[in-house]
């Protein structure tokens, strides 16, 4: 599987989406990265998924880069009235074959 590390995880946020595409082609094409995972929580999870489909599909399609996996979770965090509230989070790892 990935490796647990920050070094080779593209966090998606509110930035603009070609910023996390350019980032992810980044780690693959300069770094020499076998494997990226594209993570996200909440509202951004749809965003991590349009990232991963662009930068397989049009950006990397030559380099043969696949989602290997994708892993679906839930983290508790205390809200600002101290209410508990679950988050849903996405890691999508991209590899090449």
């Amino acid at each position: 599987m990935a490796e647990k590390t920050d070094e080779n995880t593209v966090f998606i946020g509110g930035k603009p989406f070609m910023n996390y595409v350019t980032g992810v082609v980044m780690q693959f094409t300069t770094k020499g990265a076998k494997e990226v995972i594209v993570r996200a929580r909440g509202k951004f999870i749809s965003r991590a998924v349009d990232v991963a489909e662009v930068t397989t599909r049009r950006f990397l399609k030559d380099q043969n880069v696949i989602v290997k996996d994708i892993k679906i979770g839930s983290e508790e965090f205390e809200n600002k009235e101290g209410k508990k509230v679950n988050v849903s989070t996405i890691d999508i790892i991209l590899g090449k074959k």
